[in-house]
């Protein structure tokens, strides 16, 4: 659970083996929680889950900030194997295995105790499920010679970069807006500041300050406390608070040294003008080709690399452009910018052909 809190609230851990199913409660009182960390670490066992991002997030606290490994994604390998984009766990399992999931626990408050034995079973089918969706879907996958595609998707989620939460990084979840150093010093210090004060006290960063006030912190780059009282998106009386006073300090430190302090961002290339039908047809020539495959489209190109290729076709560095993508797509793709595919109304179905 993270609704109220910073840092995830670890309520409750189910666990399938081929032979045994378990949940565990880690907030029993006094229970070692050392065995699961072992399990986690042990590089010799493969551990399944469905959309893992926020598990992922959890057990590398619970690691001392190291990833454990190696993990198998069954939302990334359903993109590889025909279910679209994201699938839901529940999706999965009715389109693989025919189940249909009770919902009726979905809004569970997992931290109260007792939990009833319905909200224990609906815990328990998350992962009873999963071990029977992992062995065909791994052999199934792996004679269409596609378990390389996935295992290199799953990749990003071991960088350890995904799961830290450094305050002078956190300006990299918002826009940039301006160029301007000393934009860019302010916008970096309201970040970090609002970061660190979210740690501290353990809050979501919404209830520390809004999106909004960051930018217009970094917009206005107050000075004193009577200026930032005078800011639109910051709460009425909070310039009398003691945060106040640090985030003005922090602020000042930051345009003080604002070239210094002001982060790096790489100016986007220029965009050549009337994209629109480039970027169309590459997106019917992707949707062609991975219906032929039965995967889905964004796993070989997103909404960016299609931007991209149209703009920049061969010198784009996206992904598209590289190993399996590239002889899935790419390739087709650049012959399709260059005038060497076409495509063709035959009946009510598209057709590319080469020309």
């Amino acid at each position: 659970m993270r609704e109220t809190t910073f840092y995830s609230i670890l309520c409750l851990i189910q666990l399938a083996t081929p032979d045994n199913e378990v949940i565990v409660d880690p907030m029993a009182e006094n229970i070692d929680m050392s065995p699961f960390v072992d399990l986690l670490m042990d590089d010799t066992v493969v551990k399944v889950m469905h959309a893992a991002r926020q598990d992922m997030e959890i057990f590398y606290e619970m690691c001392d900030g190291t990833v454990p490994g190696p993990i198998f994604d069954t939302q990334v390998a359903a993109m590889a194997a025909g279910f679209g984009d994201s699938v839901g766990y529940s999706g999965l399992v009715k389109g693989r295995l025919g189940i249909s999931l009770d919902k009726g626990a979905r809004f569970t408050d997992w931290s109260r105790r007792p939990l009833s034995d319905k909200q224990l079973s609906y815990a328990l089918a998350d992962v009873t499920h999963l071990r029977d969706l992992f062995p065909p879907m791994v052999d199934e996958l792996e004679e269409a010679g596609r378990l390389s595609w996935v295992m290199e998707e799953m990749a990003p989620q071991m960088e350890e970069s995904l799961y830290t939460f450094d305050p002078e990084e956190a300006w990299q979840r918002l826009k940039v807006r301006n160029p301007r150093k000393p934009y860019l010093a302010a916008l970096r210090a309201a970040a970090a500041w609002r970061e660190q004060e979210a740690i501290d006290r353990d809050v979501p960063r919404r209830r520390v300050l809004k999106d909004d006030a960051i930018y217009d912190l970094a917009t206005q780059k107050p000075r004193t406390l009577d200026a930032l009282g005078k800011l639109r998106g910051i709460p009425r009386g909070f310039e009398r608070s003691k945060a106040a006073k640090s985030l003005i300090d922090k602020m000042n430190e930051a345009l003080k040294n604002a070239d210094d302090y002001a982060p790096i961002v790489t100016k986007p290339l220029a965009m050549p003008p009337n994209l629109g039908p480039r970027v169309e047809m590459l997106k019917t020539l992707l949707r062609l080709r991975t219906e032929v495959e039965g995967i889905a489209p964004r796993l070989v190109a997103g909404a960016r690399d299609i931007d991209q290729l149209a703009a920049f076709g061969e010198s784009a560095d996206i992904q598209a452009l590289k190993g399996w993508r590239r002889t899935l797509f790419g390739e087709d793709a650049l012959a399709l910018l260059r005038g060497e595919i076409g495509l063709r109304l035959d009946g009510d179905d598209v057709v590319a052909e080469r020309l």
